[in-house]
């Protein structure tokens, strides 16, 4: 009775538990970095210390409000995109670690009966 309770949650909650599992990571993941966020703010100014409204003021004023936007923008844009860089990364490195997690989990109570298997014929994986 317990070999079948186990093969049953295995196959059946067990699985749908890892489902759940690598959904929860994939969307932390896509939270921590919200890519999509990122995307529609990436040209905006990066913290500006002194921004001033430069309407109504002498040129130079002005000229030294745009050069600063326009610095700020930059190093907002080049921030934003290595972190949007990293982000995609890391996503992708959590979809291939939970898809092969996913084909893995149904396998894995089968393993020890493969290398027990090949163990015994005498297969040395290297010597092939």
């Amino acid at each position: 009775m317990l070999p079948l309770s186990l093969v049953t949650w295995w196959y059946g909650t067990g699985w749908r538990d890892q489902v759940e599992l690598c959904g929860s990571r994939l969307s932390r993941v896509s939270d921590r970095f919200s890519v999509g966020l990122l995307l529609r703010s990436l040209f905006s100014p990066f913290r500006q210390i002194s921004a001033e409204d430069a309407t109504g003021r002498s040129i130079d004023v002005q000229m030294r409000a745009w050069l600063d936007n326009l610095i700020s923008r930059c190093i907002g844009a080049m921030v934003r995109s290595a972190i949007i860089l990293v982000g995609v990364l890391w996503l992708s490195v959590e979809t291939v670690v939970a898809v092969s997690r996913l084909i893995l989990w149904p396998l894995l109570p089968v393993l020890p009966l493969i290398g027990f298997t090949l163990m015994t014929s005498g297969w040395i994986p290297w010597h092939i």
